[in-house]
């Protein structure tokens, strides 16, 4: 019996670790890139303030070294989204397919936010957010480069 209590008492420390990760872990390099503009998307967006402050806060996301960091830039961009959606469109994007995407894109912003605030790897929802906003760029593209009449459309 001795020989249980002597071997069951060894003299073991269990080491609790406190990890709290700074470091972001993934790197710019892994990051899907965001899509260019072309000429005539890139022309009519210079003079929407709401869309470039949401932009450039988009881009400082890809210079993010530190979890805290990222934090910050999540929040900037909910702030951003929100000014963005109350602002005035210009006419060519004030259209349902441009709008649904925006809303995508504030759903995926919103999820990698609660990843961050629950201290879980936020890898997916900010793949997921940077592909949503991708393809609210693509639609831009899409829309200035259509040149079919909808009236045509409607007709047929």
């Amino acid at each position: 019996m001795l020989l249980i209590v002597f071997v069951s008492c060894k003299d073991n420390k269990v080491i609790l670790e406190d990890r709290q990760e700074s470091e972001w872990a993934m790197v710019a390099s892994e990051l899907p890139m965001k899509i260019a503009l072309n000429g005539k998307s890139n022309a009519l967006v210079e003079d929407w303030l709401a869309f470039k402050a949401f932009d450039v806060s988009f881009d400082r996301m890809y210079d993010a070294t530190y979890r805290e960091d990222l934090v910050l830039i999540i929040e900037d961009l909910v702030e951003n989204q929100k000014a963005l959606e109350r602002t005035k469109y210009p006419i060519e994007f004030d259209i349902p397919q441009v709008k649904g995407r925006q809303k995508v894109l504030k759903t995926f912003i919103l999820k990698a936010k609660g990843d961050l605030e629950y201290r879980q790897d936020p890898k997916v929802s900010i793949e997921q957010m940077i592909t949503a906003y991708n393809s609210l760029r693509n639609q831009f593209n899409v829309e200035v480069n259509n040149t079919l009449l909808e009236e045509l459309i409607i007709k047929e």
